[in-house]
């Protein structure tokens, strides 16, 4: 303040130095807050700086805001400095009025020092309450700064967790992947517990299911007529399921079997039969390369996933393997398969979207016969049996390759879905009229009921059955082996 101010302070002798300290204490409280607020935009920058440009707009409208929270409070301020500024002359000049007229009345000087007195202390808490309400006034610019800091920190935040967790979805969908595209230790003894396992369901239908069904009863009329509607149930089919019970029927009058306990080792025994022809793996002919595997069958069989698996199972067995992505149809397809060449360093050949797939799938001959590549395997589109026309454009994909091998396809293989059921005969009659079925995997039997259909397209077709699936994972996806099958069916091991 003025040399005059300070003389007044003096003259009324309640602390100069104290008063002076604390004002300037308080002005420097002020200047510290002062800048301490201006330094705070520079953090709304600093988060900018952590963030994408998704969120910078977002930031800077807190950052503009908080600018324009201390160009207010820095107006405030000024003013409230003024006023006190201006209130203390005021004091002053009342005090110095006051202390004339105390000269004037010289016998009245005790009662001048009182109210001089008084007048400090009245200008004491005049300043005390200025400087409280220009604290408080700081406090919440201060505090709305803060809060718009603390915004723009949350915005920052939610950003930032919410880019995290899309990272944790991708690196768990990744981790799942590998899991999946993995190879586990394979042994017979675990696939057969996976098997029976995998068969919990078509067993209630069929196999160890039949036990209680053939406990303590004698043999007639009425249990073969049970049996037969039992055995359609299990989607066997009238065909197969006729077949089965004349040969049951024979065999209970040629042995006289009494017991119908026997007669369920005898229905374990004609199953088996039926299974043991198509039981033949699939054997790599090493002298064609490439050896050409043609994948048909409708949507959603999981032929695309079985492509992987076999790829992966040729490559264990130290084959050099190609895929062909035919399916031009769907593009998830086409990435699948990449995915899968990408996991275990296996080329795929594959077109734009909605190429003739007979074009890709030869030029991937080309290049599997410049790379001496063992075993290409070649995917197709999925498509209905009833349509004639998708039909007719897969026989024209088999004719291309015999133009490039006139023994290719080596394998013309169709993947069916368990779960279809009665369907599944329907599939396996039209695309073996079409192009000649070499080979069947059957997916999905985990997943499914309808088990038993295995049966019916064993004894209608005729077609070996070269794998079977129990599960998504690698191994699930099995060489068929019938005995294996039958034991698991028949198995009256609980699930775990």
């Amino acid at each position: 303040m003025s040399e005059k101010k300070k003389g007044f302070w003096s003259w009324l002798g309640f602390g100069k130095k104290e008063e002076i300290t604390e004002q300037v204490s308080q002005e420097q409280t002020i200047e510290t807050d002062s800048q301490n607020i201006a330094e705070n935009a520079p953090l709304v920058e600093e988060k900018h700086e952590i963030v994408s440009e998704f969120i910078e707009q977002k930031l800077d409208e807190a950052k503009h805001f908080v600018e324009e929270k201390l160009d207010v409070a820095e107006h405030i301020i000024e003013e409230l400095e003024e006023k006190i500024e201006q209130s203390f002359e005021e004091e002053k000049e009342e005090s110095v009025a006051i202390i004339d007229t105390a000269h004037h009345n010289s016998n009245e000087n005790l009662q001048a020092d009182e109210i001089a007195e008084d007048i400090a202390t009245m200008a004491e808490s005049l300043k005390e309450n200025e400087i409280v309400e220009e604290t408080q006034l700081e406090t919440e610019v201060i505090s709305e700064s803060e809060q718009a800091i603390e915004i723009s920190e949350e915005i920052a935040e939610s950003v930032v967790e919410d880019i995290v967790e899309t990272a944790e979805e991708a690196e768990k969908v990744k981790e799942e992947t590998q899991d999946e595209y993995q190879e586990k230790p394979a042994n017979k003894t675990g696939f057969f517990s996976r098997l029976i396992q995998g068969l919990i369901k078509t067993k209630q239908n069929i196999g160890s299911g039949f036990l209680n069904f053939f406990r303590g009863k004698k043999i007639d009329d009425d249990l073969f007529e049970e049996l037969e509607e039992q055995l359609l149930i299990a989607d066997l089919g009238m065909p197969t399921t006729t077949k089965i019970i004349n040969n049951l029927t024979q065999h209970a009058t040629k042995q006289q079997l009494k017991d119908a306990e026997l007669l369920y080792q005898q229905l374990k025994l004609e199953l088996a039969d039926v299974l043991k022809p198509v039981a033949q793996p699939l054997e790599i002919d090493t002298t064609k390369k490439p050896y050409v595997i043609l994948m048909v069958g409708v949507n959603g069989v999981g032929k695309t996933t079985t492509i992987g698996k076999l790829a992966k199972k040729f490559q264990d067995e130290g084959k050099s393997v190609m895929l062909a992505a035919g399916d031009t149809f769907r593009a998830a397809a086409v990435e699948q398969l990449q995915v899968w060449g990408e996991r275990n360093h296996i080329p795929v050949i594959a077109q734009s979207s909605g190429s003739d797939s007979a074009s890709v799938i030869f030029d991937a001959m080309q290049s599997a016969s410049a790379r001496n590549i063992d075993v290409l395997i070649a995917d197709t589109a999925g498509r209905l049996q009833n349509k004639n026309h998708l039909m007719d454009e897969l026989k024209k994909i088999v004719r291309v390759m015999k133009k490039y091998d006139e023994t290719a396809p080596h394998e013309i293989m169709l993947t069916l879905d368990a779960g279809t059921g009665q369907n599944a005969i329907s599939q396996a009659k039209l695309f073996n009229e079409a192009v000649g079925l070499t080979g069947i995997t059957l997916t999905k039997l985990d997943g499914t009921a309808k088990g038993g259909v295995i049966f019916a397209i064993a004894d209608q077709f005729n077609i070996p059955i070269r794998f079977i699936g129990v599960g998504e994972k690698i191994d699930d996806l099995r060489p068929f082996n019938s005995e294996e099958f039958i034991e698991a069916l028949f198995s009256h091991e609980e699930e775990k």
